[in-house]
């Protein structure tokens, strides 16, 4: 085994490395990331500081815990936003703007915040423009309580009480205990909506994206002004949203449903 491990180049071993950062459900302790690597304690603790020195990784505030840095989060955001990454994922979204009328967005999280990933406008005059790679918050949006809620318990309890929970419309949930309420009743129903939360004026309503191995890494979401798109007919397009999250999970490496099968 040591000998196999010892063939394996050190930049690969690095990238190993991260791998199990990023996989992690929160800051991972050192004594973990030793195991999970199969890797000796002081090669581990080497290549962590040289990883630390880069950016690619931080402590937390104790020193004993690891998680991603901030190089290494906006290497996965350039990532996605790339266009070769973007374009199979653009043409989804086209078809259902087409069929909805309305502008839809493809969202993940990024911190503490929702980041656009692309975003089909509507044809419509009346609308809110956001370019990908631009920032909303969590706690107001349909994309960022659906993300916040299927979040591991321990982040989200995290990330809940860092949060401001700024108002920014009479709508807007600015009590953590109300928060907390909204994204277990999100957890049960499989989607979430902004009822006018963000922007007045304004509904969403988002279902998850997920990846291979069952995890959401991302939303996709349709938005409208609620003088020409009601909540309840919002509520309406979510089987053709569901049927969009299973082709956009394709191109995050999730398998296809078999035709046929439910939305």
């Amino acid at each position: 085994m040591a000998a196999k491990r010892d063939r394996v180049p050190p930049l690969l071993r690095a990238f190993a490395l991260l791998e199990h950062v990023v996989a992690a459900d929160g800051p991972i302790a050192l004594q973990d990331l030793t195991v999970d690597a199969s890797l000796p304690k002081p090669t581990v603790y080497r290549m962590l500081a040289t990883l630390e020195a880069a950016g690619l990784v931080t402590r937390e505030p104790d020193g004993r815990r690891i998680t991603a840095g901030p190089r290494l989060m906006r290497f996965a955001l350039d990532v996605q936003l790339s266009a070769a990454v973007r374009a199979p994922r653009h043409a989804i979204l086209k078809r259902l703007a087409d069929e909805l009328g309305e502008t839809v967005n493809l969202t993940m999280l990024d911190g503490s915040e929702v980041v656009y990933l692309d975003r089909v406008e509507t044809a419509w005059p009346l609308r809110m423009t956001l370019s990908p790679g631009s920032h909303v918050p969590l706690h107001c949006t349909a994309s960022g309580k659906l993300l916040l809620a299927l979040l591991p318990a321990a982040r989200r309890r995290r990330l809940v009480a860092e949060l401001p929970l700024a108002r920014y419309t009479p709508q807007t949930i600015t009590d953590a205990r109300r928060l907390d309420a909204e994204l277990a009743t999100i957890r049960r129903e499989g989607r979430a909506t902004d009822n006018e939360e963000y922007l007045a004026g304004l509904v969403c309503v988002a279902v998850p994206v997920a990846a291979a191995d069952g995890r959401t890494v991302a939303c996709v979401a349709v938005h409208a002004p609620v003088a020409r798109m009601t909540l309840a007919r919002a509520l309406a397009h979510v089987p053709a949203l569901k049927r969009a999250a299973d082709a956009l999970g394709a191109t995050f490496g999730a398998p296809p449903r078999r035709l046929g099968s439910d939305p």
